[in-house]
């Protein structure tokens, strides 16, 4: 009897193992599928993030493209930039016409200072603004070539030296991004702050407020940025950049969802 009762409980004893190696077992594989999915989780977020960043690098280069034949391929129109006779300011809808032979009758802006070189403030135009096209596109094409060190260095020699030209607030945009792919945001959001306040009503300025309000964000001012993107859909409604600073907000959104 007492031989039975121990065999008994060893088969006992050894179903008890079997079934635990079972589960363990069962265990095991759950963990790996589990661990296989999240891979494979992993591996689309990858991909899908490689895919964005390809179109927006896609989309980056289609609008440089077309700024650059916008701003780097207009032929000088006679008679554009001359002053109203009123006294008005000229139309900012085309802010890449070349200037004249003329300088400028309006006065010249005060341009903020805090820019790395502290671009100059104020200096009358020079008496040659014949040369002012060419050293805007010589910065413009070290911007387009990446090399934006050297655009930065090119772009603040222009706004000192033509702080009222015709391309000043294309130059303090551009500027301001070659600082913004640079990461060095804070001395990004100067440029275009200093665009805001010396060219308000320039064709650059609903993209310098966006970019503004980009800056903050990368920065850590979130309420802030959130709340210059909503001053730029109020402000320039139905604008290229509304529509971006509608898409930003509506991604935040989300996210905090």
């Amino acid at each position: 009897m007492s031989e039975r009762i121990e065999r008994l409980e060893a088969q006992a004893a050894s179903q008890n193992n079997a079934q635990a190696n079972i589960e363990t077992l069962n265990r095991l594989n759950a963990l790996q599928q589990e661990v296989a999915s999240l891979r494979g989780l992993v591996e689309q977020l990858q991909n899908e993030n490689a895919q964005l960043k390809q179109a927006a690098r896609e989309q980056y280069i289609d609008l440089d493209s077309r700024l650059g034949r916008l701003e780097g391929g207009s032929a000088p129109v006679a008679g554009t930039a001359a002053t109203p006779a009123d006294g008005a300011a000229p139309s900012p809808a085309d802010p890449t016409v070349a200037p004249t032979d003329a300088a400028p009758a309006t006065p010249v802006p005060a341009a903020p200072r805090g820019v790395v070189a502290d671009v100059a403030t104020g200096a009358p135009a020079p008496a040659d603004p014949a040369g002012e096209r060419p050293m805007y596109d010589s910065a413009f094409q070290a911007l387009r070539d990446g090399e934006y060190a050297e655009a930065s260095r090119r772009f603040q020699a222009y706004l000192e030296t033509y702080p009222a030209g015709t391309l000043a607030p294309n130059a303090w945009y551009w500027l301001g991004e070659s600082y913004y792919v640079t990461q060095n945001y804070d001395v990004a959001l100067t440029a275009f702050e200093s665009l805001l306040q010396a060219f308000p009503d320039s064709a650059k300025a609903p993209d310098a407020l966006l970019k503004l309000g980009y800056c903050q964000f990368e920065l850590g001012r979130a309420p802030q940025g959130e709340a210059t993107l909503r001053d730029v859909i109020a402000r320039y409604p139905g604008s290229d950049a509304a529509r971006l600073a509608q898409s930003r907000l509506r991604s935040l959104a989300l996210d905090a969802g």
